[in-house]
């Protein structure tokens, strides 16, 4: 063999390297510096990128099988900026430059931008926007489960506006259902699943404003086991809100703040327990009861955590704090026992929180370790018969930028100075939040600090106690049955119907009925009446 093919076989070799199985490279940091070399090859693009090109004719044979099983996981602040750094993340956290590194969310074949305002924000909060991707129908900031008729802390607006969510759709058609998150189960994103409530702040009766409890207005934990018989899993935070006012916690007994809040004396945990004694049902706080259940001798789990929200990955205490991954696959294999299917709402709740705070290490670790649950997720389920969507509920005003090099630490410098202060400055900056900080007049020299450290606030344009979300569009990421739905600019509110749809539950029916009875998948297109009758409600 010539040099010259023994070079172009070398060329095709590396490029099939990268596209056969990206990740594998990532316990190969030698092989990895090879790429890179490669790259300088046209030969290494164009192999890849005819390779895509192949994978993306075969969607044209659509996958419009009947979704058995949905799962949304929901990256609570993950705007696209977010991905992408989290994207970085993840491969240089395997000894890669990061850039070229898939997320597990980046392999779904089909992507939609989701439009989240609010209606009374143009830019929102997590309770309106999750009644949106939940229930179905846009609502006002601060409201869950309820429409935009219903007024924020307005206790007298709740009834005759409630709204459903997709969790009851599918329990209602015989499927098993659960809640997932890092947050408290009773936060913005899981309660909109469950609950009716005017303020999302109403974690249970304690903090309530009176009037509001005498007015007959239920806190949402109690809602939680009330609003939806036997909801199949539960798993998240917020524990202090299950339990009377100043009872201790069972994991911090000694620390006040995060006693039990309910001023109605009630104990809901207990109340769980006692109702659920005849089925195989379980309560656990732990990780290690967590992980000793056996999900087939399971078919009801309550597991709450802490007291609050659980802590952040990088701060967990890998024995006694599960991991989202570690919740999501004992979720899925207590859940898929149902011949009839599940909906499973994940949520990465704490990567809000870290943006939120400034602290972008802790937000895009948290990424990361719900893209792990991603893909933990897709190796115990099949897209013949699951519909997984991946989304986030609003962006924060978190970006990188500044010239940096390939490879360069996502929580590194940016290579030049300011050309106004002379000063360096990081990468990953907020456009507003706490990391503003001025020193005898001047912008803080990043140098002197260790800017990569867990807690690192990154710094900010506008100084804020605490940085905001910001108000442009999201990604979905889908696949599974019926996933081609979900593509173009959606308003956020789209994407239950779709999921519904998919699986034949709610009001999206019709269209599954084959003339033998069998539910059959098959396009339905409205009738003239139905468009008319819409028609005369927009005009």
């Amino acid at each position: 063999m010539s040099a010259h093919f023994r070079a172009k076989e070398e060329k095709q070799n590396w490029a099939m390297i990268y596209w056969r199985s990206p990740n594998a490279l990532m316990k190969e940091v030698p092989l990895f510096c090879g790429l890179l070399h490669q790259e300088k090859d046209p030969l290494f693009w164009n192999t890849w990128a005819q390779h895509t090109l192949k994978n993306a004719l075969t969607l044209q044979k659509l996958n419009q099988n009947t979704a058995k099983n949905l799962i949304l996981f929901l990256g609570d602040g993950m705007g696209i900026p977010t991905v992408t750094a989290a994207r970085i993340l993840k491969g240089q956290l395997s000894g890669l430059s990061g850039e070229e590194t898939q997320l597990e969310m980046d392999k779904f074949p089909f992507v939609a931008l989701s439009k989240t305002y609010n209606t009374n924000a143009q830019v929102s909060d997590s309770a309106g926007t999750a009644t949106a991707y939940l229930c179905g129908v846009k609502a006002n900031e601060g409201t869950v489960g309820v429409s935009a008729a219903a007024v924020r802390s307005q206790c007298n607006t709740t009834q005759g506006n409630e709204v459903t969510s997709i969790l009851r759709w599918a329990k209602e058609a015989g499927k098993s259902v659960g809640i997932v998150t890092t947050t408290r189960v009773n936060h913005a994103t899981p309660s909109a699943a469950y609950a009716h409530c005017v303020d999302r702040d109403w974690f249970s009766d304690g903090e309530m404003p009176a009037e509001a409890v005498q007015a007959g207005c239920k806190d949402i934990a109690r809602q939680l086991f009330e609003n939806i018989p036997n909801i199949d899993v539960i798993m998240g935070g917020g524990r202090k809100y299950m339990f009377p006012k100043n009872q201790s916690d069972v994991e911090y007994p000694g620390e006040k703040k995060h006693f039990g809040t309910r001023k109605d004396g009630r104990n809901l945990v207990e109340e769980w327990t006692n109702r659920m004694k005849n089925k195989k049902a379980k309560y656990v706080w732990n990780k290690k009861e967590l992980l000793s259940l056996n999900p087939n001798n399971v078919d009801y789990i309550l597991g709450l955590f802490e007291p609050g929200d659980l802590p952040y990955n990088l701060e967990r205490n890998t024995e006694t704090d599960p991991s989202l991954t570690e919740m999501v696959e004992l979720a899925i294999k207590i859940l898929r026992k149902n011949p009839r299917g599940f909906y499973l709402l994940v949520e990465g709740g704490r990567i809000d929180h870290g943006h939120h705070e400034g602290k972008a290490k802790q937000a895009l670790h948290e990424a990361v370790e719900m893209d792990r649950a991603i893909g933990r997720a897709d190796l115990i389920t099949s897209i013949y018969d699951t519909m997984t969507v991946v989304t986030a509920d609003h962006s924060h005003m978190f970006n990188f930028g500044g010239y940096t090099p390939r490879g360069n630490t996502i929580f590194g410098l940016a290579p030049m100075l300011s050309d106004v202060d002379q000063k360096p400055f990081t990468a990953i900056l907020y456009g507003n939040g706490p990391g503003f900080k001025v020193i005898n007049g001047l912008r803080e020299n990043v140098s002197t600090l260790d800017y990569q450290e867990n807690n690192y606030q990154a710094q900010s344009a506008v100084p804020l106690r605490m940085e905001t979300h910001g108000g442009e569009d999201v990604a979905v990421f889908a696949k599974g049955p019926m996933a081609h739905l979900l593509h173009g600019v959606h308003e956020q509110n789209y994407i239950p119907h779709v999921m519904a749809y998919a699986a034949c539950i709610g009001q999206n029916r019709d269209h599954c009925m084959s003339s033998s009875g069998a539910f059959s998948l098959s396009p339905a297109l409205p009738s003239m009446a139905a468009l008319l009758t819409l028609t005369r409600l927009l005009c």
